[in-house]
């Protein structure tokens, strides 16, 4: 990633950090952040309550399946070890 396209990103980052979350599609419990650019650069999210935002990754439109699935896994993983630590 060149230096503009890794300033961009960090753009996104710090909008949704503001909480501005306007550009995100949710779909299956993850959003998807698209930021129309050089190759269609993805930020993927998952929201838990209100406030925490947590990152599941990123990469291009080229490869955003294989991005998406990766994400969904990830965020399924965390709602798992976040259920068993409140069983705990």
């Amino acid at each position: 990633m060149d230096t503009v396209a890794a300033a961009k990103i960090a753009i996104v980052k710090l909008k949704m950090e503001q909480g501005n979350l306007a550009n995100v599609k949710w779909f299956g419990g993850i959003g998807e952040y698209r930021l129309d650019w050089g190759p269609g650069y993805r930020v993927y999210i998952g929201k838990d309550g209100d406030r925490l935002i947590i990152l599941l990754g990123g990469g291009t439109k080229r490869g955003q399946q294989k991005d998406i699935n990766k994400a969904e896994a990830m965020w399924k993983e965390y709602k798992k070890r976040k259920a068993n630590q409140k069983k705990k």
